[in-house]
């Protein structure tokens, strides 16, 4: 039975990390260019962190790897847009780091 649940989950976990593309191509097609919507980030993050829970559990040590790192580059995308955002809605001249408003919205 729980051989079932944790296979469920990882067959889950893979759709929903697969799921990011199809999101990233919808948004892509609407704007007629490439972009990244935060929709791909959260669902990387989600899909991600139950593939490295799927990992962990078959005691995997290159998907752990793999998984893992994922993770940490999805959270941390995840935290410098939250960043940008609250320079933009703070009005702040800078982001911290040198950088303008104007080049934080060029980049966007």
């Amino acid at each position: 039975m729980m051989e079932k649940f944790w296979l469920g989950l990882g067959f889950f976990a893979q759709a929903l990390f697969a799921a990011r593309f199809v999101v990233q191509w919808i948004a892509s097609e609407r704007a007629k260019k490439s972009v990244v919507p935060l929709a791909f980030w959260f669902l990387s993050l989600a899909g991600g962190g139950l593939l490295l829970t799927y990992a962990i559990w078959r005691k995997d040590p290159v998907f752990i790897l793999g998984q893992s790192t994922g993770f940490l580059i999805y959270s941390r995308n995840l935290y410098l847009i939250y960043k940008e955002r609250r320079v933009l809605r703070n009005g702040s001249a800078e982001d911290g780091n040198g950088a303008s408003d104007c080049e934080i919205r060029e980049s966007m």
